[in-house]
C-alpha cells in the first residue's frame, strides 16, 4: 500500500505510528478528517496476520467514524486506533497507560473509546496517563447496549420501507456475531424493552445467530434457547427477512451476496462492504441495505454526551433519531437514484462542507 496515495484519495490528515517495547504495544493511530471538531473512535486490540491489514484496517476505519459522525449530527471528525497483538496475551495495566500516553501526545485532536477486545477497564488504564478517552465506568459506561438501541431502532425503519410496516413481529433475522452489541440486538428483537428493563409482546418470529468465540455461543444458548446457532459459513444463505451483521466488516462481498435470500441488511458492523461497488450490487438484487456507519451511530452518540456531560435519557433519545435518519437515507436513495451507501455519503459531505463555509467569517468568543 502506497500509504501517501491512499491518504489523499480519501482525504485522511495523518497516521500514527507506536511502539513501547517494554509492555509490547504496537499500534497505529488513524485521524481522518477534523472539521467538524476532534477525531474520535475506539480503540481495536486484534491479532492481524501483516502491518498492511492493520494499517488498512485503521484507515477504513477512521474514514467511517468521520461519517458517522456527520450523519448523527455531531461535532466530531473521525479517527480509530488499531493495536496489534493477541488480546489473550498483551493486555494488561502498563500495556494500556502507555497506550494513554501516545493519545495524550495528541494533544487533543484524537479522543479514543473501547472497541474490540477492549473493555471499560481498559479505559480506565488508559484515564490515568489522558483525558482524552470515554466510554468510562460511572458516566456513559459501556456503549454496546445503547449502540444496539439505536441499531435496534435503524433496523425497525428498514422494516418499514422493505415491509410498510417496522413491527418485528412475524419477521425472521438472521444475527452474524453475538459478542457485544448483536448479543444486545437479539435481546430487543426477543421483545427486551432498554428503556423499561422489560420483555415486551413483540418479538421476532424466528431468529438465527453465529458466532466464533465459544463463551458467547454458549452464553446465547443458556439464555436463550429459542435463537437458533448455525455455523459461521451458513449464515450468508438463510431464507430470512433481514441479515443482522454484527462482527467484523467487509462480510458483504462478491462471495456472499449470491448467497443472500433476505430482502434488507441492516447491522452495527463497520465497514460491512467488502467494496463501495456492493451497495450497487444489492440495488440490483433488490436488498435494502441500512447504511453501517449511520445505523450504527448510537454507541459514538453515547461517548459524544460523555464529553458534554452524561445525560443517559438524552444520549437514548438521540439515538432512537436514527430511525429518521434511516428513512431520510431511503428518501434520498430512490429521489436520486442511487444506493443507500452513496446517499449517506452525500448526506455526511454536505454538512461537512456547509460547517466548513462557516468558519470563513471571524468571530471572536
Amino acid at each position: 500500500m502506497n500509504k501517501f496515495d491512499y491518504m489523499e484519495k480519501f482525504g485522511h490528515e495523518q497516521l500514527v505510528f507506536f511502539h513501547d517495547k517494554a509492555t509490547g504495544l504496537k499500534g497505529i493511530t488513524g485521524i481522518h478528517d477534523t472539521t467538524l471538531g476532534p477525531a474520535l473512535g475506539g480503540t481495536r486490540l486484534w491479532n492481524y496476520a501483516t502491518e498492511e491489514e492493520a494499517i488498512e484496517d485503521v484507515l477504513r476505519l477512521s474514514r467511517g467514524m468521520t461519517y458517522k459522525a456527520a450523519c448523527a449530527g455531531l461535532n466530531l471528525g473521525g479517527g480509530k486506533t488499531v493495536l496489534i497483538g493477541d488480546p489473550k496475551k498483551v493486555k494488561s495495566e502498563a500495556y494500556f497507560r502507555g497506550l494513554g500516553r501516545f493519545v495524550q501526545s495528541l494533544n487533543g485532536r484524537y479522543i479514543t473509546a473501547e472497541d474490540v477486545n477492549t473493555s471499560t477497564q481498559d479505559m480506565i488504564y488508559i484515564s490515568m496517563e489522558t483525558d482524552h478517552v470515554t466510554g468510562l465506568p460511572g458516566k456513559s459506561g459501556n456503549p454496546s447496549p445503547v449502540t444496539a438501541w439505536g441499531v435496534f431502532a435503524g433496523l425497525k425503519a428498514t422494516l418499514k420501507e422493505t415491509f410498510g410496516t417496522d413491527s418485528v413481529t412475524d419477521r425472521t433475522f438472521a444475527v452474524q456475531g453475538a459478542g457485544q452489541t448483536g448479543y444486545f440486538l437479539t435481546k430487543y428483537l426477543l421483545g427486551y424493552d432498554f428503556l423499561t428493563d422489560t420483555y415486551a409482546k413483540e418479538k421476532a418470529k424466528k431468529i438465527y445467530f453465529t458466532e466464533v468465540n465459544e463463551d458467547h455461543i454458549a452464553r446465547m444458548k443458556a439464555e436463550h434457547p429459542e435463537v437458533e446457532f448455525v455455523v459461521p459459513n451458513d449464515i450468508y444463505g438463510l431464507d430470512v427477512d433481514v441479515f443482522v451483521p454484527c462482527a467484523l466488516g467487509g462480510v458483504i462481498n462478491d462471495e456472499t451476496i449470491p448467497q443472500f435470500k433476505c430482502k434488507a441488511i441492516a447491522g452495527s458492523s463497520n465497514n460491512v462492504l467488502k467494496e463501495d461497488r456492493h451497495a450497487d450490487v444489492l440495488v440490483e438484487k433488490g436488498i435494502n441495505y441500512a447504511p453501517d456507519y449511520v445505523i450504527n451511530a448510537a454507541g459514538l452518540i453515547n461517548v459524544y454526551h460523555e464529553i458534554h456531560g452524561y445525560k443517559r435519557d438524552a444520549a437514548l433519545s438521540d439515538s432512537e433519531l436514527i430511525y429518521d435518519r434511516i428513512l431520510d437515507i431511503y428518501r434520498i436513495a430512490k429521489e436520486q437514484g442511487i444506493s443507500t451507501h452513496t446517499a449517506a455519503s452525500h448526506y455526511a459531505e454536505e454538512r461537512m462542507e456547509a460547517m466548513k463555509n462557516i468558519g470563513r467569517t471571524f468571530i471572536k468568543r
